[in-house]
């Protein structure tokens, strides 16, 4: 057996072992059409179950997400049919699958031999400035709540996905943070991906509980505005919180050419993933340069793995759906990592921070 056969036949044990733990995949998209079977294997997505049980995935937080041009009444409906889509799926299989809103009950799951799936809620614009319907979705089993999306709210700042945003109201305004001490009364993580620089610190000076960036990379590896600096990475860190890496090729690697919007919205409408959206083409390597970057900027107790799978045009090549998440960890490996650090980066570490979280709800 030569060594990269040796690194993943190692990668694969872990994650038999381990309880592998995606924070962030927008599946949920693709589940909104009846026709479509999540119990098959689908080449044309990142996602279904043949291929979670391939990558010896434990559990995968599935991103209620509507169009942030979207709002009002409109998103929350919108917002309300996904969250039902999630549970009827979970239903449909439930000798595979099972629904899960807390850290025991994830778990549960992996003991029981199922993959949990977890309600997650990707944008603050979605809860229509209603605290009400926050704790209606906390009550349909939302686990966590991404402040922004690609445009401002009402109440908080964007960074801005394909364009900077000018700043709005320079953070968080006081409604925000009335939604980040809800987060904590309600036992929700509270998650910066997508936030600007400003909203992330004063979420940092606001929030009681660990705090989350569920889908985020380095910004000092690659400078894109949607990835996260040292400074707030060790600030996530100090609140006891993690920092899930986003595998987006466009956010790790900062040679990926920049693409027309209107060409990516084409891409996501036809479906089919399986075909590049460019020629180009970002090494796994890259990849591996930010989980690197953090674990030695943070440590292992403050990184996990935030994919988002079925919401990228392009992923590094090697790692074009979740069959392929062995390889990451078989590359983590290569690079010297301790399997019982792996463990905790692979999932024990948001398992905790959903604990902790749990514990200052209780607290309140």
């Amino acid at each position: 057996m030569n060594t990269v056969d040796l690194y993943l036949q190692r990668a694969r044990a872990l994650h038999e072992r381990a309880l592998v733990v995606d924070t962030h995949c927008d599946t949920t998209q693709r589940l909104k059409d009846p026709a479509w079977n999540f119990g098959l294997r689908d080449p044309r997505g990142h996602v279904d179950l043949p291929r979670l049980r391939e990558g010896g995935v434990g559990a995968m937080f599935l991103a209620v997400w509507v169009p942030p041009a979207r709002q009002g009444a409109d998103a929350v409906a919108a917002a309300r049919r996904q969250i039902r889509r999630i549970h009827e799926t979970a239903a449909r299989y439930p000798d595979v699958v099972a629904l899960a809103r807390s850290a025991p009950e994830v778990r549960r799951a992996k003991a029981g031999g199922r993959i949990a799936l977890l309600v997650a809620i990707e944008g603050g614009h979605l809860i229509d400035d209603s605290l009400e319907v926050l704790r209606e979705f906390r009550r349909d089993g939302a686990t966590y709540l991404t402040l922004t999306h690609a445009l401002h709210t009402h109440w908080g700042d964007s960074s801005g996905v394909h364009e900077a945003l000018a700043p709005l109201h320079g953070g968080l305004t006081a409604f925000g943070r009335e939604v980040v001490r809800e987060l904590n009364r309600l036992g929700m993580m509270v998650d910066v991906s997508h936030v600007s620089d400003a909203t992330f610190f004063d979420v940092v000076e606001t929030s009681r509980a660990p705090i989350v960036a569920t889908h985020s990379s380095c910004r000092a590896v690659s400078p894109h505005r949607r990835n996260l600096t040292d400074e707030m990475m060790r600030a996530i860190a100090a609140s006891g919180g993690v920092v899930q890496i986003n595998f987006a090729a466009a956010f790790v690697d900062p040679g990926f050419p920049r693409l027309d919007p209107e060409v990516v919205e084409a891409y996501f409408a036809a479906g089919d993933f399986s075909r590049p959206v460019t020629d180009h083409r970002t090494p796994l390597e890259l990849l591996v340069d930010h989980f690197d970057h953090a674990l030695r900027t943070i440590g292992a107790d403050h990184v996990g793995i935030g994919s988002d799978f079925d919401g990228v045009p392009a992923l590094p090549a090697g790692l074009e759906d979740c069959s392929k998440l062995p390889y990451l960890t078989a590359a983590l490996l290569r690079r010297g990592y301790a399997e019982e650090e792996l463990v905790k980066v692979l999932g024990g570490n948001v398992l905790r921070v959903m604990e902790a979280c749990a514990r200052v709800a209780d607290a309140a």
